[in-house]
């Protein structure tokens, strides 16, 4: 099959305007005679999602970073009905019965992934009417869901998609409060509906804040949390209370439902993972040392910009630190980062994830990951381009409890994958291609391949791609 009709998958135009209806849209969620066992609060709002249709696709002569830290050169990847089929040597077979494209020259990656997002909630345009990702009225709002608050329609998402090569990412609240609500993964596909574009069967993730932004904001209007100390009482009381809520629902006579403490429930019982916003070395032990307390787990620390000084610590309770490259000194708990903080981290054997936490960046996180790496590599610290690759691929989706499913190129996981024009560490490098779930949502060299929003339709730079 030539590269032409390669390009005319099964659901050809649909991704012209990101507001036509879907594959993942064509059944409506219900609830099922057999789930209505389930508590109220694991079947709410479930995933529509359906994958785009796809066609039995071959990469040859690529040069593969398998999100896992291996690197293979002049290799194939096979993928079929969505899943990666196979991924090897030159010694590969090919199918007959399969479109090939050839990828000498390029590079290979899993779709890259970002545990920290605010897209849909602060999207763009970046007006008033739009903010939505900060339920600032209280310090505790573990009730609100970031993906009631999150508009399909985000011109974002197709940056996010067509320049960084973007196939799954996590939208969190913000930051204002010491427990900001629950964070939702999505899929990064167009769609109508934010139910259509979330990730199947991925756990919910809830939003953690210390440090200067819930005092600063709650401390403003004279109220708890001023100071940090009373953040941490704040806090250590709201889990006093999700323990007693939690023993009582087990009992004979459970409590009326509370939206906020079925969140808490859900963290104690294993089920919701925790994101934290954190910054200090002395506050990331702080947390860890109340998590014990209450019998919960950190899944990350978010920012962490002194994570480097207990990363040995990190490395032994099995918590991966979601950070910038470089970011630094804007305000007083992000004067000590330094941008040898991945290096560090990785060198300890602790987790490292490099996060956006902003629309542009995400589209870049190729190029922040490599920052990372060249500054660990000036201080002597030698790390493989295909480890670094593991900042934005595995590691994300394995904080995001979703590893299992994708974040690495290994048979029987979700196609989701990009094909890069260059190494993708290089400053030059741009998608050429992006796979999720095996179907082809951008190709750099077919205008109709590059999704558009409602939104944009009409506008000057509908669909552009920088």
């Amino acid at each position: 099959m030539d590269v032409k009709n390669m390009l005319a998958v099964a659901a050809a135009g649909a991704l012209v305007s990101g507001c036509a209806a879907t594959a993942a849209e064509t059944e409506t969620a219900t609830v099922s005679t057999s789930s209505a066992s389930k508590s109220a609060s694991k079947i709410a709002f479930p995933s529509t999602y359906k994958a785009y249709p796809s066609e039995k696709t071959v990469i040859t002569g690529v040069t593969i970073f398998d999100g896992e830290g291996q690197r293979i050169d002049n290799g194939v990847v096979i993928m079929s009905a969505g899943k990666i089929l196979s991924v090897g040597g030159p010694e590969t077979a090919v199918p007959t019965d399969s479109i090939v494209i050839d990828g000498t020259g390029k590079f290979v990656t899993p779709g890259i992934i970002d545990v920290h997002s605010h897209l849909g909630d602060y999207p763009t345009p970046s007006v008033a009417a739009h903010s939505d990702g900060n339920e600032a009225t209280s310090p505790v709002t573990p009730e609100v869901w970031a993906e009631h608050s999150v508009w399909p329609q985000d011109p974002g998402f197709s940056r996010a998609l067509a320049n960084g090569g973007i196939t799954a990412l996590q939208i969190l609240p913000g930051s204002a409060n010491l427990f900001g609500g629950r964070a939702v993964t999505l899929k990064n596909v167009p769609a109508r509906t934010v139910q259509a574009m979330k990730f199947p069967n991925a756990p919910y993730g809830m939003k953690m804040a210390c440090g200067e932004n819930p005092k600063r904001v709650y401390g403003n209007r004279n109220r708890k949390p001023a100071t940090r100390m009373g953040s941490l009482a704040l806090t250590r009381q709201t889990w006093v209370n999700a323990q007693d809520y939690r023993k009582k629902r087990k009992g004979a006579k459970p409590p009326k439902r509370n939206l906020a403490m079925d969140t808490l429930a859900g963290v104690l019982d294993g089920d919701i993972l925790v994101h934290n916003h954190c910054y200090r070395a002395d506050e990331l032990n702080q947390i860890i040392d109340m998590s014990k307390e209450f019998g919960y787990k950190v899944t990350a620390f978010h920012h962490a910009v002194e994570s480097y000084k207990i990363a040995d610590i990190l490395a032994k309770e099995g918590i991966c630190s979601a950070i910038w490259a470089d970011w630094w000194g804007f305000k007083m708990e992000a004067y000590d980062a330094i941008p040898e903080n991945a290096a560090l981290l990785q060198q300890a054997g602790a987790c490292v994830i490099i996060h956006s936490d902003d629309e542009n960046q995400i589209q870049r996180l190729n190029q922040e990951a490599s920052k990372a790496l060249a500054d660990g590599r000036a201080m002597g610290i030698e790390i493989s381009d295909a480890q670094a690759i593991q900042w934005i691929t595995y590691n994300p989706a394995k904080a995001m409890g979703i590893a299992d499913q994708t974040g690495s190129l290994k048979p029987g996981k979700m196609a989701d994958l990009v094909l890069w024009n260059d190494n993708p560490l290089s400053v030059y490098a741009r998608p050429e291609k992006v796979w999720i779930d095996g179907a082809m949502l951008f190709d750099a060299n077919d205008p109709a391949r590059r999704p558009v929003s409602d939104f944009e339709l009409g506008q000057p730079g509908e669909g552009d791609v920088k």
